[in-house]
């Protein structure tokens, strides 16, 4: 088992899926995840905040983050 860091820095929806969909497959894998939410980031940690946007590949942040937060995956702002 592996610790893997994920920080996601942009106000972006693409950045932001891949970034929960790594984190996700990681932890599905076994091993040890935490994400930071950093700069321009930090606008994801809010609660308001739409999670079903589509990105160019058609999925979005939704498909993947409720995962984390069942999982109690570590977030920090």
């Amino acid at each position: 088992m592996a610790n893997f860091v994920y920080t996601l820095s942009k106000n972006d929806v693409n950045l932001a899926t891949r970034c929960f969909q790594f984190a996700k497959f990681t932890h599905e894998k076994g091993h040890k995840v935490n994400i930071f939410f950093i700069e321009d980031g930090t606008l994801w940690a809010d609660n308001t905040r739409d999670f079903k946007e589509k990105t160019l590949t058609g999925d979005c942040p939704d498909d993947y983050f409720p995962y984390l937060v069942e999982n109690d995956i570590p977030i920090g702002v």
